[in-house]
């Protein structure tokens, strides 16, 4: 309600829940209102009429590389779901699907309204102030979720837990997006429960782009393959199409032109931004990957995210994977740290699996830069290792690696 002075254009304040019959002054009854009116829906006329390309609703990025920015989709945006529902999730007629998302998110929407109830499942709302991995278990367990959605953060989480102890027969189903899936957390997961990851790839402004869709046979680590709605391609910095392995940004081609249904109508109130997101006229992610012999893609990082070290292009995603292998890492962030020889050096910030008898010393830091050296190319190790209780996130679960960087840049100046 103390918002309500700077919104001068509402009309009607409803409640949907009101005790005692007794509705707040100023305010409608929702379920009073709707008992009483007409099951006749007739289609609204003139200045109410709604269309497919009217505004619908405004999300916020989180604001993992800067400040976040207003996104506006149309009324048709629920469309684009359906896709990611059915056939990523693979909700189910009469079943439980449960994603893991605060409300307020563009995931939100993906996981709890839209494209579950679009194709015929039932949501489990479930929010909770602080990820536990035993209560997330534990309400998949009572309420006998059958497909299920999370960030791969819970995945590295849940893991670590002993899953013997939970009942988790009834999901059909796992996926994940939101950041990227290290494949050791693939196998682990498959191996302690049966199912393989589904991971997908999409933005606060689509629905999902690219996906292990249900016809498709994950490969650990990767993203998928393109959605069929939409006209992918991955293009260099020359806006050539990339060969075969070459690192390139996605890209929606033809989008501005002809826009396809999900997709947002752009920033609002942001002109410079929309310029660069719809440069050339197709859709820019500004997120890099490369697509392999099979048609698979495969995730790198954000355009910004990666680091230019003597002369080499390290994808951060890659190292993160490499340190994920050691069984004394729960979690990681790689980012780049200023250095005045070579420009940037990779810079690895850690975090231990707790109760295990690792403790951050030198020759544990020395351990890890081996190991990364051993399992990925010798000149992408982290000559910076720095040890944390925890990882700076977004309230979406993604990790803040620009809040790293910021904190990196700021003690280099001082």
């Amino acid at each position: 309600e103390n918002s309500l002075a700077q919104c001068p254009t509402l009309q009607y304040k409803a409640l949907v829940t009101v005790k005692d019959g007794t509705c707040r002054a100023g305010w409608l009854d929702y379920r009073a209102g709707f008992m009483a009116h007409s099951d006749r829906f007739d289609r609204p006329q003139g200045d109410n009429f709604v269309s497919a390309v009217d505004p619908m609703i405004i999300y916020f990025t989180s604001g993992t590389t800067g400040m976040p920015k207003m996104v506006l989709h149309l009324q048709r945006y629920p469309l684009g779901h359906i896709l990611t529902s059915r056939f990523w999730q693979q909700v189910e007629d009469n079943g439980l699907h449960l994603t893991v998302s605060d409300s307020g998110w563009a995931k939100f929407s993906w996981g709890k309204i839209y494209g579950a109830w679009l194709s015929g499942s039932a949501v489990l709302g479930y929010d909770m102030d602080k990820f536990v991995p035993d209560k997330l278990l534990r309400v998949i367990e009572k309420y006998r979720i059958t497909t299920f959605c999370a960030p791969a953060t819970m995945y590295r989480f849940m893991i670590k837990e002993d899953l013997t102890q939970y009942d988790l027969s009834s999901i059909h189903h796992c996926c994940m997006a939101g950041e990227p899936l290290n494949p050791a957390v693939f196998d682990q997961w498959e191996a302690l429960t049966g199912h393989k990851l589904y991971e997908g790839f999409g933005q606060t402004e689509t629905p999902v782009l690219m996906a292990n869709f249900k016809w498709i046979t994950p490969k650990p680590g990767s993203t998928g393959k393109p959605s069929a709605l939409y006209n992918i391609a991955l293009v260099n910095e020359d806006g050539k199409e990339c060969e075969i392995g070459e690192e390139g940004e996605i890209v929606i081609r033809g989008a501005k032109e002809h826009p396809p249904v999900g997709l947002t109508a752009g920033y609002l109130g942001d002109e410079e931004a929309n310029a660069r997101l719809w440069r050339g006229g197709d859709f820019h992610t500004g997120d890099n990957a490369w697509m392999d012999e099979d048609g698979y893609i495969w995730f790198i990082g954000r355009v910004d995210d990666v680091i230019k070290c003597s002369g080499y292009r390290i994808g951060p995603f890659e190292v993160e994977s490499a340190l994920m292998t050691h069984p004394a890492v729960l979690e990681c962030a790689i980012t780049a740290a200023p250095d005045p020889v070579r420009g940037q050096v990779v810079k690895a910030t850690v975090v231990l699996v707790k109760n295990r008898g690792y403790e951050p010393t030198d020759e544990l830091r020395k351990e890890l830069q081996n190991h990364v050296k051993k399992v990925t190319a010798p000149y992408k190790y982290p000559r910076i290792l720095e040890f944390v209780d925890e990882l700076p996130k977004t309230i979406s679960g993604k990790i803040r690696r620009a809040a790293i960087r910021h904190t990196d840049n700021q003690g280099d100046r001082q």
